[in-house]
């Protein structure tokens, strides 16, 4: 029998909002201190992070202003932004309250206990210069989340339904941060080359936005000990997108999602052929896509992909958790 589908639910949402709290914390923790440390406006920083996360005009019309301050609380523990850190723990608390009898103890008390040290936070962590600390607990506490559930949650459809969950966000979040620089100052075809002339100026502030870019996503370590030719847009956006080997990249979150779905459907043979359909065809794009096609308005787009990610979760939510 499939798991109850409220139970399924709940453990693909609390896989989601673990992992959106965690992607949060990174991409606010490195945009925060690149405006403290750029010499470029602090806005050309904020405006690809607030597009990830719906725009300037709910934070405008809270805050009344979009400066350092506010886009930090706002995305930090600010409840009434549905995307701040301390709404997806919150969120992905109340999903794993429904499961304690289903989930190994240390995982609800990891939960708990993230909800209980960050939810209740206020502007006094930027009052005392602690945002950098805020954000390194949140990112800690859902690794230490997903740990405990890969060392003890049995690999049963719980599993797999939590695994789904984290890895579509995932790759969510990755082509949006992607989608959102590029877009930035007209970058919409293509990934711009080395800025023109010689201007030492220009290319370090390029290089800097490429350098958040990777750090966000916790790659520059790892793009730099696999690539060997230098901080180029074109090879970074390689990396996230396609690389096999890398956890964070689209590619490998795609291959992973796919793998959690057809766990799912060994179960149950035949239940839903069309949402394995829709993840094989995801992991057979990004394997047998060309740079230059995404970046330079082939096919596929970075929007054909965001497309057939979210393609795959609202079929996720069709099959298993709107049946009559």
């Amino acid at each position: 029998m499939l798991l109850l589908s409220r139970l399924a639910e709940n453990l693909y949402w609390t896989g989601r909002y673990m992992e959106r709290a965690e992607n949060t914390a990174r991409l606010l923790s490195v945009n925060y201190y690149a405006t403290l440390e750029s010499a470029t406006r602090a806005r050309d920083h904020w405006r690809p992070l607030l597009d990830l996360t719906g725009g300037e005009t709910a934070l405008r019309e809270r805050y009344g202003r979009i400066d350092a301050r506010s886009v930090s609380a706002w995305l930090a523990f600010d409840r009434d932004n549905p995307a701040s850190i301390a709404s997806s723990l919150a969120r992905a608390r109340e999903n794993a309250r429904g499961l304690r009898d289903r989930i190994p103890s240390e995982m609800w008390e990891a939960v708990n206990r993230a909800y209980l040290n960050l939810c209740f936070e206020t502007g006094a962590v930027l009052d005392r210069d602690g945002l950098f600390e805020y954000c390194v607990a949140a990112r800690d506490a859902s690794q230490f989340f997903f740990g405990i559930a890969f060392a003890t949650l049995p690999r049963d459809e719980g599993w797999a339904f939590m695994r789904s969950g984290q890895m579509l966000e995932r790759a969510d979040n990755v082509l949006r941060v992607l989608q959102a620089r590029l877009e930035q100052s007209g970058e919409v075809q293509g990934v711009p080359a080395a800025p023109a002339g010689n201007d030492p100026a220009a290319r370090m502030v390029v290089e800097q936005r490429w350098v958040n870019v990777l750090k966000g996503a916790s790659a520059f370590e790892a793009y730099r000990k696999c690539e060997h030719a230098g901080l180029e847009p074109r090879r970074i956006a390689a990396f996230l997108l396609l690389d096999d080997a890398f956890p964070r990249s689209v590619r490998y979150s795609a291959e992973n999602l796919h793998d959690a779905l057809g766990q799912i459907e060994r179960r149950h043979p035949g239940a839903h052929p069309e949402l394995l359909r829709l993840s094989r065809w995801l992991v057979a794009r990004l394997q047998y896509a060309a740079i230059d096609d995404i970046l330079e308005g082939g096919s596929p787009s970075l929007d054909e992909l965001l497309t057939e990610v979210n393609r795959v979760g609202a079929a996720i939510n069709a099959a298993y958790f709107e049946e009559e």
